[in-house]
């Protein structure tokens, strides 16, 4: 099945050129996380899902152009049809968190048979001299992973990894220097200094590349470039599995664009091994 025939591509298209509100954009996403439960779902299964109302459900499909839910519904069998997923009350907790984040590893394997956005984010994270890797709070592991194997290819990577007054200096600075792109990895839940920051990184004329747990998460208003790949929410705390993943696909892209790239890397294993820099 290709992206374009997937289900969760089908509901994704169905939200695209509405304006939702954060409820909204939070039934749009549980939808697309459980794109092949949905048409099986009355309005206040979905509701008790995305963790809003019975009637917020029902301004949701207004919203979308339908007389209520069941209309919103028969549609949904219709273009995204679906069987009911298997019942996971053979799993424990710990195997059906697991279970979640294969199948959000499978929408990001959909998503990327179509790599004309990675590769288009790799293309300007390359040309980007300083690049600007942003990550707070959640998203601050994902960031550091990436900013620390960015730096063994990339000349210049400069890595936000905590909030404060600094941010913005940080960001004037790289601008003077020639920044061009800032990456973003941005996970729930997202500080609003987060998208404070992407939105002065706009004005301060850098292209946005945010990866983000989906694609109506709240930095996608100043995001240039958004690539979703789903968390799990199975546990106490979140899992960020696809995220990460996709963080190594965009080095890859990324180093596709850096023509060095290989020399670089084979003159760092020399000089590791030339140190003892790690055990065999």
């Amino acid at each position: 099945m290709s992206v374009t025939d997937s289900p969760a591509a089908r509901l994704q298209a169905l939200f695209e050129g509405h304006r939702l509100t954060p409820t909204q954009r939070r039934i749009a996403h549980s939808m697309v996380r459980r794109a092949a439960d949905v048409p099986f779902l009355s309005s206040v299964e979905l509701a008790e899902l995305a963790g809003v109302s019975q009637p917020s459900v029902t301004r949701f499909a207004v919203a979308l152009g339908f007389d209520g839910y069941p209309a919103l519904r028969r549609h949904l069998r219709e273009v995204a049809p679906a069987e009911p997923a298997a019942e996971a009350g053979a799993h424990n907790e710990y195997q059906q968190a697991v279970e979640a984040e294969i199948e959000n590893l499978r929408h990001l394997a959909e998503a990327l048979a179509d790599p004309a956005p990675v590769q288009r984010a790799g293309h300007l994270l390359a040309a980007s001299r300083p690049l600007l890797v942003l990550g707070l709070r959640a998203a601050a592991a994902q960031a550091h992973g990436f900013a620390y194997f960015a730096a063994k290819v990339h000349p210049d990577v400069r890595l936000l990894g905590e909030g404060g007054t600094m941010l913005q200096d940080r960001i004037d600075a790289a601008v003077r220097a020639g920044a061009s792109a800032l990456l973003c990895f941005a996970l729930p839940r997202h500080p609003r200094e987060v998208v404070d920051t992407l939105a002065y990184a706009k004005e301060a004329g850098l292209t946005v590349v945010t990866v983000a747990d989906s694609a109506f998460a709240p930095v996608a208003k100043v995001s240039d470039l958004l690539l979703p790949a789903a968390v799990g929410t199975g546990l106490a705390f979140d899992t960020a599995c696809a995220p990460m993943l996709l963080g190594r696909v965009l080095l890859e892209a990324m180093c596709d664009d850096l023509p060095q790239a290989q020399s670089r890397l084979e003159e760092f294993d020399t000089k590791a091994a030339a140190r003892g820099l790690f055990v065999d």
